[in-house]
């Protein structure tokens, strides 16, 4: 809870997130002599790391603009560098509250690896781009391996060299897992899809769409019981673990992808804005990317379940930014 040494200040507009479209969306609104101020996140988990998800990619390669691949850290730095050079100001906290209810609109923030004290900080525009975390099996050779064969992005991952005509595993059983694995078959040798039942979650005309590919192997009643590999080779195999028997064997694959969903980023706005079942922000207008709060904005990751790229992210960035502006004109706030 915010205490009585907290230091106050209006801005004009607050971009809360930095991945592509917190950057984007800076860009855009520091051209446009906003002067915003990005809260970036302060590192101490996944879903507050400055950067965003693109952090943990090592090389990102379906971005306009770069012929032969970049870092996704070093894009993220990029990015925040050309915001900063029209003026954009960064703070490393994360928010940990927000009320929606008043105008100007209050936010508070604090850098926890820091020890500061809670912030307060009002404005009169807000854009929320806090991405969405993929789930992970919460193993400890998944994290391990992660950008090193175990990854939860296949249009992000799966032309790289190191995927390509070599057997890969694919955790999940709803549509998206369906979507990855069949996706990961333009590249792969084979792809084993592991599932806890015995059969697939995903719609009826996913999952035989799914089953029909011949170079697609299903897993049924199966869990991941560990990721193996080493630190030279990166993932060589995966034990499998069935569910029914307790039997263990491994799958030699060069890579695992896990396709279990993704977990928008929305606790710390406590219901102030609409979100739809599964937590990511609802935009009413559906084109433009105003919220159901008048002034707040929405872009990337955590309002798009379908897409999740950072190319989109990046345009929804764009939107929000010209979005808040046309806002704050019209209110008299320039």
């Amino acid at each position: 809870m915010p205490n009585s040494n907290l230091i106050e200040k209006t801005e004009k507009l607050v971009i809360i997130g930095s991945g592509p479209a917190g950057w984007t969306a800076a860009i855009y609104a520091a051209r446009a002599n906003l002067a915003p101020l990005v809260l970036a996140g302060d590192g101490l988990t996944r879903d507050r790391m400055p950067g965003g998800q693109l952090m943990f990619t090592t090389e990102v390669e379906n971005f306009p603009g770069f012929e032969h691949g970049i870092d996704g850290q070093k894009m993220m730095a990029v990015m925040q560098q050309q915001a900063e050079r029209f003026g954009t100001r960064v703070s490393n906290h994360f928010v940990t509250r927000v009320d929606f209810s008043v105008r100007p609109f209050k936010i508070w923030h604090i850098n926890e690896l820091s020890g500061d004290d809670e912030q307060l900080t009002e404005a009169h525009a807000v854009i929320i781009s806090t991405g969405a975390s993929a789930n992970y099996l919460g193993l400890e050779s998944e994290r391990k391996f992660e950008n090193n064969g175990v990854s939860a992005c296949a249009v992000c991952d799966g032309a790289l060299p190191r995927f390509r005509n070599a057997p890969l595993v694919v955790v999940g059983g709803g549509d998206s897992a369906c979507e990855e694995a069949t996706y990961l078959t333009k590249f792969a040798s084979k792809v084993h899809l592991v599932h806890r039942r015995d059969e697939l979650r995903a719609s009826k005309i996913m999952a035989e769409r799914t089953l029909k590919n011949p170079k697609l192997v299903p897993v049924w009643n199966s869990t991941v019981d560990e990721v193996l590999g080493t630190d030279a080779d990166g993932v060589t195999g995966v034990r499998i673990k069935n569910l029914k028997t307790n039997q263990t064997h491994t799958i030699e694959a060069r890579g695992m992808f896990a396709a279990i969903g993704h977990t928008p980023n929305t606790k710390f706005l406590n219901g102030q804005v609409q979100l739809n079942e599964k937590g990511y922000i609802v935009l009413p207008d559906g084109f433009r990317s105003m919220t159901s709060v008048e002034g707040v904005f929405a872009a990337g990751d955590v309002a798009d379940s379908v897409y999740r790229q950072a190319i989109t992210a990046a345009g929804m960035g764009c939107k929000a930014a010209i979005d808040a502006e046309r806002h704050l004109a019209e209110n008299g706030v320039h």
